[in-house]
């Protein structure tokens, strides 16, 4: 944050003025701790929108891929950098410190030091743990308190410690700061120094992505205030030495790492001591520099207040009405839009790969998740961090050669499935959106990776694209000798390459590339080449699903092979679906899921599943049995897929069931499954707009807010787009429209287009009980790449098949 911005949002706290301005405070309602256990694996942390600087305690669970965890488990350090709902290895987490209040006997040896074994003095009372946006508290069973705040690239702990036994004062607190992470992946040759006037503590480390192929290497800046320093040195393992002041240090021995870092001990009658910490992917000298640029000051407060400002200002331009509706409701809404602003984060400055005067963005955990509902989110409520993220992803293409699927750490992460910037990168142009975005540059992006099979496609572009380009689809046990990858997810590559040269030919379409623009279209039909028709689904007791026609693998020679369409279902507790050699042909996803993923051409889908009214049923039929897992992303658009069937009411029906069961603000539960860098506090939020985004079209589906108005106010053009329900019922039994009033004029249409955000319109929903014909004629259908058939007059499914099985009335 520039340092002037910083104190004058310190200055307009303290007076009252700003906050006078503005009663409303959406910060009121958002709870980082939501997500921080039941594999959630968020960062429940202090840290600033897209911040570097991300603070928290670091516990010892399974499951602590965002740092702390509120599960039982034990905080091992507190840690200064973090992502926040991934999946995989935990992530970051380097440099932590951990604070004793003194050593028995005032021997350095006996205090703990290794990661392990220090867990013994890190239990807690989850009673003691305080998150706010901005700010992380909490207290040790030690009676040691720690709280923290930060600035873009620099945390400010607080440790507080208590009296001695005798009621007097504390004894001689030792802080010390190791060079391990979370994943303990630290390389060869880390190195630590510490200063024996000042107590700062310096340090470098190599270490390995949680996702991804390469390293990286870190380097950090500690400085202290608060008391006076008594002693300070290094330590290996479990023993210490106050006369040794650098320490270079080996990867391991026996297959861990070989516990290391410094120390500075401090004078008994020790008052809170403030840790100021940076960190830096350029040198030791750049962490510095941030730290005493950013927090010269070690005024705690201060930079918590402007931290707290920072998120105020991000999520004020979203307002709902909490009138009639219970808090759990409105906790859940903004607590979602909280974690969608946690990452990517912001690294611009602080990328040694390359020199540019683009901005760069890292931690995109992974494109494949947050093309669907984070980045479409962010593009309605922050287009300018949306627009640097873009110039940052077509940076990387310049410079690396291609478009990343995931990055972090500032490496390559893995491909999950098709070249998914190229669906990023078309939502964004297709809604308007420019701030010094070369286009042509972002073009040619997406065109490589339609049309060059990188070597090795672990990790950028796509595999398979000779068969892509020969036979249409990409085969299982697909022949590939020009690149490399994990032969598995044919059906779900397949699919996504599809939708992934629809996004392109839109592209081609505005820029004027005619013969682009066919050329794709064509081949975004490819999906239709995996699809084998009359296919029965069967459930593991043989009983019929009664639905026919399924997408499955195919050989290059044309020839079928066979997936149950249940594996890798949210029934299926067995199979391997992610990216091992073994892996399945559908990715993190089902054959039924997956067979509703054709963005592009939902009316052609439905034709082959036999008419709206069957499709309406298989859709219904998909939730109802738990096939979908909404904890996943490839289930997020089938919640919203009625609006393509004439059945809006059904949509607006499964998205009160979905998050009324699978997002509840409950501590530390409250999500589905791990939040994926904020794509299911995306998901939530949307749907609880009323406005889902067919991700890669200008195109969002309509459904009731789930309160009785929301306003959002673009940051750009500053109007303020409006969604009124006439006849709001919090309890929720009216969530079907009758009719709608668009800017005060009759609306017929189920959808509407990115122009309502920017140029403020007002959409006005009449609610009632039952469904009704609004949105259900085939000229208010969302678009559709085919032509849509099978309904009755021009209508929509007028006799009301294909009902949402057990699930009547909300």
């Amino acid at each position: 944050m520039d340092m002037s911005l910083f104190f004058a949002l310190c200055w307009l706290v303290s007076t009252g003025k700003l906050l006078a301005q503005h009663t409303f405070d959406p910060l009121t309602y958002v709870d980082p701790l939501i997500g921080s256990s039941n594999g959630g694996n968020v960062f429940a942390g202090a840290t600033l929108p897209y911040g570097m600087a991300k603070a928290v305690a670091d516990t010892n669970s399974s499951s602590n891929q965002g740092g702390f965890t509120m599960d039982g488990s034990q905080v091992t350090g507190f840690s200064m950098m973090h992502d926040s709902g991934t999946g995989g290895n935990p992530s970051l987490g380097n440099f932590a410190l951990f604070p004793y209040t003194d050593c028995a006997g005032g021997d350095v040896n006996r205090c703990v030091f290794p990661k392990r074994s220090r867990a013994e003095f890190g239990g807690f009372d989850s009673n003691t743990v305080v998150a706010k946006p901005g700010t992380f508290g909490i207290t040790l069973d030690s009676g040691i308190q720690a709280k923290m705040t930060t600035t873009q690239h620099v945390s400010l702990f607080k440790f507080t410690f208590p009296p001695s036994a005798d009621g007097g004062q504390s004894g001689q607190p030792l802080i010390l700061q190791d060079l391990t992470d979370l994943s303990d992946s630290r390389q060869d040759n880390a190195s630590v120094t510490v200063d024996p006037k000042t107590g700062r503590i310096t340090g470098t480390a190599r270490f390995l992505p949680s996702f991804g192929t390469g390293s990286f290497v870190l380097h950090f800046c500690t400085d202290f205030r608060g008391a006076d320093i008594l002693d300070s040195g290094v330590f290996v393992n479990s023993r210490a030495s106050t006369a040794v002041k650098t320490l270079a240090i080996s990867r391991s021995i026996n297959g861990y790492p070989l516990p290391g870092g410094a120390f500075v001990r401090f004078r008994s009658g020790a008052g809170p001591i403030l840790a100021r910490t940076a960190t830096s992917f350029i040198s030791t000298a750049r962490a510095c520099q941030h730290a005493e640029k950013e927090i010269p000051e070690f005024n705690f407060t201060a930079v918590s207040d402007a931290a707290t400002e920072a998120w105020r200002a991000k999520m004020r331009p979203i307002r709902v009405s909490t009138q009639g509706v219970n808090a759990s409701m409105v906790t859940t809404f903004y607590s979602g839009i909280y974690r969608t602003m946690i990452s990517p984060q912001n690294y611009t400055g602080e990328n040694p790969l390359w020199s540019s005067s683009e901005p760069y963005f890292d931690s995109f955990y992974c494109i494949w998740d947050l093309f669907r509902s984070q980045l479409p989110f962010l593009t309605i409520t922050d287009p300018t961090a949306v627009t640097a993220m873009i110039r940052s992803l077509i940076d990387t293409y310049r410079h690396v050669g291609w478009l990343p699927d995931c990055r972090m750490s500032l490496n390559k992460g893995f491909t999950q499935g098709g070249s998914n910037a190229d669906v990023v990168l078309a939502d964004a142009y297709v809604k308007g959106l420019n701030g010094g975005i070369n286009w042509h540059d972002g073009y040619a992006a997406v065109v490589k990776d339609a049309e060059v099979e990188p070597y090795d496609w672990c990790c950028e572009g796509r595999g398979g694209l000779d068969s892509w380009k020969s036979v249409g689809y990409i085969p299982v046990q697909d022949f590939d000798h020009k690149g490399f990858g994990t032969m598995t997810r044919s059906i779900s590559r397949t699919l996504e390459y599809a939708y992934n040269d629809f996004c392109i030919s839109q592209m081609a379409a505005r820029l004027g590339k005619t013969h682009d623009q066919h050329k794709y279209r064509e081949s975004s039909g490819n999906w239709q080449n995996l699809f084998k028709d009359g296919l029965n689904s069967l459930w593991w007791n043989g009983t019929e699903t009664g639905f026919q026609g399924f997408f499955q693998p195919r050989f290059r020679n044309k020839t079928w092979g066979y997936q149950d369409p249940l594996k890798c279902s949210n029934l299926d507790k067995s199979s391997v679906c992610a990216l091992e050699t073994s892996g399945a042909e559908t990715f993190e996803s089902s054959i039924w899921e997956y067979g509703f993923f054709v963005p592009h051409d939902q009316a052609t889908l439905i034709t082959l599943y036999g008419g709206p009214a069957a499709f309406t049923s298989r859709l219904a039929y998909l939730h109802a049995h738990n096939i979908a897992h909404i904890g996943n992303e490839p289930s997020f658009l089938t919640v919203f897929q009625h609006h393509y069937a004439a059945r809006p009411g059904l949509s607006a029906v499964q998205s009160h069931r979905h998050i009324r069961a699978g997002f509840q603000p409950t501590r530390p539960g409250g999500l589905p499954g791990n939040d994926d860098s904020g794509a299911m506090g995306a998901f939530a939020a949307l749907a609880m707009l009323g406005l889902f985004p067919n991700a890669g079209q200008d195109v969002y589906l309509i459904t009731p807010p789930f309160f009785a108005h929301a306003n959002i106010t673009s940051p750009v053009t500053g109007r303020t787009a409006r969604i009124v329900n006439a006849n709001f019922d919090p309890a929720y039994r009216r969530v079907y429209i009758q009719s709608a009033t668009l800017n005060g004029r009759a609306y017929t249409k189920s959808w509407v287009d990115h122009s309502f955000f920017t140029e403020g319109k007002e959409l006005v929903l009449v609610l009632g009980s039952a469904e009704s014909d609004w949105g259900t004629r085939v000229d208010d259908l969302p678009p559709s790449l085919g032509s849509y058939g099978g309904f009755e007059g021009g209508r929509g499914v007028t006799k009301r098949t294909g009902e949402l099985e057990g699930w009547r009335g909300v």
